[in-house]
């Protein structure tokens, strides 16, 4: 049986050696999948670092890292303003979430790489990622209505940070009791095991991988969509926050078992819990004498 490595090498051979190398390396979906995480990632952070760096006035050679660390201030809700907002939540999304689906798109690289060398149709890894992407530009919009709506409720400052401790306590408390719910483990089994879905539900045309990309999309969107309500809590677009749930959101997708997945449920509890007494503590009358 010819290998896709051997095919590869045939079709590119007329090419210089760095030449064909590159060709290669492109010809394979999983390189292919990976290029697409690391680049679209990548581009994710890069545009919402440049975008906070300008809103915010920074500027010196730590202008970029003052950016990232802070909240974002000074938006009155234009419409420049609203679709600016918007776009920096896709930004947001897909920065913390690609890196997370990893997994998935290499998984489903994998299977297209035995079936190219096979000598079956496939079809881009980009497609499958063009998919999940959408179901959370999709979140992104919803999360831009939802901030609008809390700003006006009172619940966020103008620089988006939480104006309540109740409320970031109470949304830290339903992020953490949502890791122990049922739901979240049936998605996140979905998210940690990609092989079967892809193995029941293999397709081999554009339109059929894009929705294969939202069907994963929609598990992810259930496993992960209460921590993202911790970005409310502590400070919408903080980058240095999003980078730390990321981080958590990929672990628990590269795991197996509950073990880690409670534990990060059990802190964001106790936090939440701790935060919320202490915005009761900080306003309980005092009686004087």
């Amino acid at each position: 049986m010819t290998t896709l490595r051997d095919t590869s090498t045939s079709v590119f051979g007329h090419l210089t050696p760095a030449a064909a190398s590159l060709g290669n390396i492109f010809a394979r979906p999983k390189a292919m999948a990976a290029l697409c995480v690391v680049v679209l990632a990548g581009l994710a952070w890069f545009y919402l670092g440049v975008l906070l760096t300008g809103m915010e006035g920074y500027s010196g050679p730590f202008g970029f890292l003052q950016a990232l660390c802070g909240p974002l201030d000074g938006l009155n809700w234009t419409v420049r303003e609203a679709a600016l907002v918007a776009s920096m939540w896709c930004a947001m999304t897909l920065a913390m979430m690609l890196p997370s689906a990893a997994p998935m798109i290499l998984t489903y690289a994998e299977i297209a790489d035995t079936a190219a060398s096979k000598g079956e149709r496939i079809v881009s890894p980009f497609v499958l990622a063009g998919g999940y992407a959408a179901i959370w530009i999709c979140f992104s919009l919803f999360a831009s209505l939802t901030q609008l709506a809390c700003m006006r409720a009172g619940l966020l400052e103008p620089g988006m940070k939480s104006a309540s401790g109740l409320f970031s306590g109470a949304l830290l408390a339903t992020a953490g009791a949502y890791q122990f719910s049922a739901l979240k483990h049936a998605c996140l089994t979905r998210c940690q095991q990609p092989f079967p879905f892809f193995f029941a539900n293999w397709a081999t045309t554009p339109a059929g991988v894009f929705r294969l990309g939202l069907k994963q999309g929609a598990y992810c969107l259930g496993c992960c969509w209460a921590m993202m309500l911790v970005m409310f809590a502590v400070g919408l677009m903080n980058v240095v926050w999003m980078a730390g749930l990321g981080i958590v959101m990929a672990t628990e997708k590269m795991l197996s078992g509950r073990t880690f997945t409670h534990t990060v449920g059990a802190a964001l509890i106790i936090l939440g819990v701790g935060i919320a007494v202490m915005a009761i503590v900080a306003h309980w009358p005092i009686q004087t004498i």
